[in-house]
């Protein structure tokens, strides 16, 4: 069976998306978001009825912010999130969004073409903060090869 690579990530923003200290952030959202279409080794990510996931409130507290998306490997996951583009958000993400206290991200490996819901994202985020990187919730930091693969030092 071919897998692929889901990614969980929540932010916490300081103020609601339609403020103007956000302003900034919400202009990088189409550009950013279109990159990641066209990058190699993208599959799918959540969107709402925006073409972001900005108006998807799933936790309880609606400046809490989820990223969800599916790619065919970390390699071409990690290449997008530090060596594009998408860096520059990434560098600025301190001027509209609080400091994680806890693991705010989370990657696991899927069956090819399984669309994950946020319920069982956040069940992978919860499995990651209470166990650390395991196979079945991990990081970049500590990555684990997909089921298909052998294992390989890096792991």
């Amino acid at each position: 069976m071919i897998h692929h690579l889901a990614q969980l990530n929540i932010a916490k923003f300081l103020q609601p998306i339609d403020h103007p200290d956000v302003a900034d952030f919400v202009e990088m959202l189409e550009p950013i978001n279109a990159m990641a279409d066209d990058t190699p080794g993208f599959i799918w990510r959540l969107v709402g009825e925006t073409d972001n996931a900005t108006d998807i409130q799933f936790y309880d507290d609606p400046k809490k912010l989820v990223n969800m998306s599916v790619w065919t490997d970390i390699d071409s996951l990690r290449k997008f999130v530090y060596r594009s583009n998408h860096v520059e958000a990434f560098k600025r993400r301190a001027e509209w969004a609080d400091a994680p206290v806890e693991a705010h991200q989370v990657l696991w490996w899927i069956p090819a073409w399984h669309q994950p819901s946020l319920d069982e994202a956040d069940e992978r985020l919860n499995q990651l903060r209470a166990k650390g990187p395991t196979a079945s919730a991990f990081t970049f930091a500590k990555s684990f090869p997909s089921p298909n693969e052998p294992a390989t030092e890096e792991s």
